[in-house]
């Protein structure tokens, strides 16, 4: 039986990590060129900064939601056998989706976050071509974001996958030993 408790937990880090990443899809960082006082030089001035934080605060709220489902779940690998079955062939294709959808979202999220933080130095001449002040592009957040969505409902589905086919009380039918007990 799945722990409803787990559940809910995972459920909350999941939608907290959804909406920072949400957030920070909506507070990345613009940049613009502005001329010093002199005006020879031209440079980039960059808003908010704040996408960063919510960016990276998504990222490990998502990686603790992982780590919770694959220490209760003991990584699918480890631990006693699950009983075959259905359960137990959907529980590991739920495994492997779930952690190629958990890879992705931290991917973008974390070179979101790497992006937005980053802020060119340096001046041009006037007569030279402004500087470009390059920021994260509009949508990495937002595919983060949907990403992290889908991990969330792959790894509860995975969770009560797993817990049907590590719960279940129906014996397997194969024997284990020399069934000789007719015989005395």
């Amino acid at each position: 039986m799945a722990s409803k408790l787990l559940i809910v937990i995972v459920l909350i880090l999941d939608l907290i990590a959804f909406g920072l990443a949400v957030a920070a899809e909506q507070r990345r960082s613009t940049g613009t060129t502005k001329q010093d006082g002199e005006d020879n030089y031209q440079y980039c001035v960059y808003d908010s900064d704040i996408a960063t934080g919510f960016g990276v605060g998504a990222f490990l709220f998502l990686l603790a939601s992982q780590v919770v489902i694959m220490v209760a779940s003991r990584c699918f690998c480890c631990g006693k056998a699950l009983n075959p079955g259905g359960s137990r062939a959907c529980a590991l294709l739920l495994f492997i989706i779930c952690w190629v959808t958990f890879f992705i979202a931290e991917v973008c999220l974390l070179a979101g976050s790497v992006r937005n933080a980053y802020h060119t130095k340096y001046r041009s001449k006037f007569f030279e071509d402004p500087p470009s002040c390059e920021t994260v592009r509009k949508g990495v957040f937002a595919a983060g974001a949907a990403f992290v969505f889908v991990t969330c409902i792959i790894s509860e589905f995975y969770y009560v996958s797993f817990s049907r086919a590590n719960g279940s009380s129906r014996p397997y039918g194969g024997e284990t030993g020399v069934g000789m007990g007719a015989y005395k």
